[in-house]
């Protein structure tokens, strides 16, 4: 498993769920879009697991993509995993906002 022990891997993949749980929590509070922090998500996992600068997808994307793509074959069950937890932290934010909102709570 790469090394890391499976509480490691719980508390990581907890982290992640509550981080961006948080944050999409916050980011539908302050701008009223419910699943913006799902959307961004997938551009957040690329500047976690790509070591290319932003600027390079735009000049370089000849050799950016294919690195991009290079790394995300590379990840292993346990990155999978963590980054998982995180998706599902924002999927979930998403979820409790409507729920807020239909329970008639007007500030979310």
């Amino acid at each position: 498993m790469n090394d890391v022990s499976l509480v490691q891997l719980i508390i990581s993949v907890v982290l992640f769920f509550v981080m961006f749980f948080g944050i999409g929590f916050l980011l539908n509070m302050l701008l009223r879009m419910t699943w913006l922090m799902a959307v961004l998500y997938p551009i957040v996992v690329v500047f976690i697991i790509d070591e290319v600068s932003f600027l390079d997808y735009i000049f370089k994307p000849g050799t950016a993509f294919p690195a991009l793509v290079d790394k995300a074959q590379a990840l292993h069950l346990v990155d999978i995993l963590i980054l998982t937890g995180g998706f599902g932290g924002a999927i979930v934010a998403g979820f409790v906002m409507i729920a807020l909102r239909k329970a008639g709570y007007r500030m979310f």
